[in-house]
């Protein structure tokens, strides 16, 4: 009886053994979420990264003109009023950027379009 009873539980120890390290949800499948969760973490840094940069700089917009004036200066080509706009020859500037900033630009000992005179 003792060894019927013995040869029952090892076979019961063995089955519960198998289903905890081959089994369905066991060790292995814990193994393989684990790589997959490792690999999604290493693929999101970058994007985390990009997120952060992108609050940061919306914030920027949101609470300071610096950054607008950033943006329109190198986006759109815009002068301020008190400034003048210079071209220098052979120095390479976006072909967009030269229709916009053509208006400013005026010959020496002409007027320009809105000064007084």
């Amino acid at each position: 009886m003792h060894k019927w009873l013995m040869g029952a539980l090892l076979a019961v120890l063995g089955l519960l053994q198998y289903q905890l390290w081959l089994g369905n949800g066991g060790w292995k499948d814990l193994q393989l979420v684990e790589e997959r969760v490792a690999v999604q973490e290493a693929a999101n840094v970058p994007m985390r990264e990009r997120n952060a940069r992108l609050a940061a700089e919306v914030t920027d917009l949101k609470t300071g003109l610096d950054a607008i004036e950033e943006r329109a200066r190198s986006d759109m080509g815009m002068v301020r009023s008190d400034e003048q706009f210079f071209w220098v020859p052979g120095v390479a500037i976006e072909a967009e950027l030269v229709g916009i900033n053509a208006g400013l630009v005026t010959q020496p000992g002409l007027p320009s379009e809105g000064a007084d005179e």
